[in-house]
């Protein structure tokens, strides 16, 4: 399959996958899928390196390729690549193959670099490459404006105390611990809106219900780009309780839009969550989540303010550190 985005051509190889079951020959299924088709491209018009924006199983078999066109490649990793297959002996044996050649390890923060070199990846090749965010959507916006739209399109309260919690409905991104520290004592007038699906939306339902909360929890289903800056706006602060992360968009986002964060220490947490101005940091329980909310909302710092803690992640400094990379390993295979 292949499709234009912006005018350039993004091709969609297939390959066989057994979830469950493939796991360890995933970067050989993916080679024998891609490979014939990156020959042919490379043909028509060479390419100067080969890049993996996941580390496992993407990195090993970006990996495989590169080293049959003669190519130099790069890796990033992004968290559960990391966190998840570093646990698995044979994913991690193909991993610092993988790393041991290439011309750049890229990771989305500090922390997780050191869990990259902890795991027997190369230090010295790795750089951190935070992630990027366009500023021309996710900036401060007037909030009861956005409260307006949020309770016209979603029918949300159209004022008091509202919390986001912006992720994928599972267990991970810990959405019923958000739940749980609403029912706390003092959290009474909060509501809670819940943006993401995923398989765990009837359980975090029946949650709701079984403490006398679903009244104040808000389910938005997945939500498109017109409307995710709208809701972290409108939102007084925005809440993710995961049990792991790299270092989330949704972190950056939400504080560009003017809205502080209660986060667990996990991943570059603290390379976000700088100052008091930005959120806190709290631990994976209800009551923890509960005083972090309690307190950024009785005392809220000024969206301005929240926003420049995140001035300086953006598209344009993400894309001139990346070409950077790029170039460097491109010019070291030369």
């Amino acid at each position: 399959m292949m499709e234009r985005r912006s005018g350039v051509p993004v091709h969609h190889p297939r390959f066989t996958l057994l979830p469950g079951l493939s796991g360890r020959i995933n970067p050989a299924l993916i080679t024998r899928a891609v490979l014939p088709l990156a020959r042919r491209l490379h043909a028509e018009q060479p390419f100067d390196l080969v890049d993996a924006q996941f580390f496992y199983p993407d990195g090993p078999a970006a990996a495989r390729i590169a080293r049959a066109l003669g190519l130099p490649y790069a890796i990033k990793a992004r968290g559960s690549d990391i966190h998840v297959w570093g646990r698995n002996p044979a994913a991690l044996r193909q991993m610092q193959d993988a790393a041991r050649g290439a011309g750049a390890l890229l990771s989305v923060s500090q922390a997780l670099a050191d869990d990259m070199a902890d795991l027997g990846l190369p230090e010295s090749a790795i750089t951190v490459h935070y992630t990027g965010l366009d500023r021309g959507r996710f900036h401060p916006r007037p909030r009861a404006a956005a409260r307006t739209i949020l309770a016209e399109r979603f029918h949300l309260p159209p004022e008091g105390p509202l919390v986001a919690c912006v992720g994928a409905l599972i267990p991970i991104k810990g959405q019923a611990l958000a739940i749980k520290a609403l029912a706390e004592p003092g959290m009474e007038g909060i509501a809670l809106a819940i943006a993401g699906t995923g398989p765990d939306e009837a359980a975090l339902r029946t949650l709701t219900r079984q403490l006398d909360v679903a009244h104040r929890v808000h389910f938005l289903g997945g939500l498109g780009h017109d409307f995710m800056p709208v809701l972290m706006a409108g939102a007084s602060a925005m809440v993710l309780p995961s049990e792991r992360e790299g270092l989330a968009n949704v972190w950056i986002e939400a504080l560009a839009c003017g809205t502080p964060l209660v986060i667990p220490d996990i991943g570059g947490a603290r390379e976000v969550v700088t100052s008091a101005a930005a959120g806190r940091i709290a631990a994976r329980e209800p009551a923890a989540i509960a005083r972090a909310l309690a307190a950024l909302i009785a005392q809220p710092s000024a969206p301005e303010a929240v926003a420049a803690c995140a001035a300086r992640f953006s598209w344009e400094a993400n894309a001139a550190a990346l070409a950077g990379i790029y170039q460097k390993v491109a010019k070291s295979a030369v």
